[in-house]
């Protein structure tokens, strides 16, 4: 199995729709992508069995990803909070099934912006909370084919899991096939003192991989370690979709929400076309 290059329709729009899903999808592959990964910010944005057509025409393959808003969280003290996160997150895993998806990939335990400053016994109390709610999750995904990829953010966007030691513990404990990690090098380049070695110390657990820019430009065009990334993804065999995550500053409200005040390069197809090129070269099967 080789890896599949993909690229997050965030690159281009916000919301996602029908028409979206039609016009990337040719886009995405004429430039060469093999994968095409598709938020789903609200459920009904756009038709997951025409969206399966459209890829399948294409010749892409595809992932959803989850948008963890302000009423989905599953760790929240508000129950209903936890139960709408709950109920989203089972509409991603039945978006992925119908869509052809494995991966439903995301920071999928907290809204995205919620920090808080926790004492050992409340970390250990949320932690507990999130391996419950991630088994009842995975074992709904499982016999759908479906694989939650959990994806730990920056301290700026999180302060539940930063890291990849936070993160083991949490795939550990669920136990499940159908539950992994997603690394994203944006986050890592901003928490883990070395990319090789948290990617190393995540292993098999390691199902999804965002390449991400360390100011979310054109991967390979700033200072995040790639070599060191590459030989990190080398060392434990990874195969799994690589997936440039960027989102352009023309859509006001994603612009704001991953704080993207200015163009990050000439244009959003630069972007993708030349982030594209840097990655097939750096983990062409001579690297990696």
């Amino acid at each position: 199995m080789t890896i599949k290059f993909g690229a997050s329709t965030w690159i281009w729009t916000s919301p996602l729709t029908d028409a979206d899903v039609a016009r990337l999808a040719l886009h995405a592959a004429e430039m060469g992508f093999d994968l095409l990964e598709l938020p789903v910010e609200s459920p009904g944005d756009f038709d997951y069995a025409q969206a399966a057509r459209i890829l399948d025409q294409a010749g892409l393959d595809r992932t959803i990803c989850a948008a963890m808003g302000s009423d989905r969280d599953l760790i929240h003290p508000d129950a209903a909070i936890r139960e709408n996160g709950l109920a989203y997150v089972r509409h991603c895993i039945d978006a992925a099934a119908t869509v052809g998806a494995q991966n439903v990939v995301g920071p999928i335990y907290s809204a995205v912006g919620r920090t808080w400053q926790s004492t050992v016994a409340e970390r250990e109390r949320d932690t507990e909370l999130l391996v419950r709610q991630l088994c009842t999750l995975a074992a709904y995904a499982r016999p759908k084919g479906v694989v939650l990829c959990i994806e730990p953010l920056n301290r700026f966007e999180t302060s539940f899991l930063n890291t990849v030691e936070q993160a083991i513990p949490v795939i550990d404990r669920v136990d499940s096939p159908a539950c992994g990690l997603l690394l994203d090098t944006f986050h890592m380049n901003i928490e883990e003192r070395s990319l090789g070695a948290a990617i190393r110390a995540a292993g098999d657990r390691v199902y999804h991989f965002h390449a991400s820019e360390n100011d979310r430009g054109t991967p390979g065009a700033g200072h995040v370690p790639w070599q060191e990334a590459a030989d990190g993804l080398r060392a434990i065999g990874y195969r799994g979709p690589v997936v440039i995550e960027t989102f352009t500053d023309k859509v006001t409200a994603i612009a704001a929400a991953a704080a993207i005040w200015r163009p990050l390069a000439n244009s959003q197809d630069e972007l993708a076309r030349k982030g594209l090129a840097f990655l097939r070269e750096l983990l062409a099967d001579r690297s990696i």
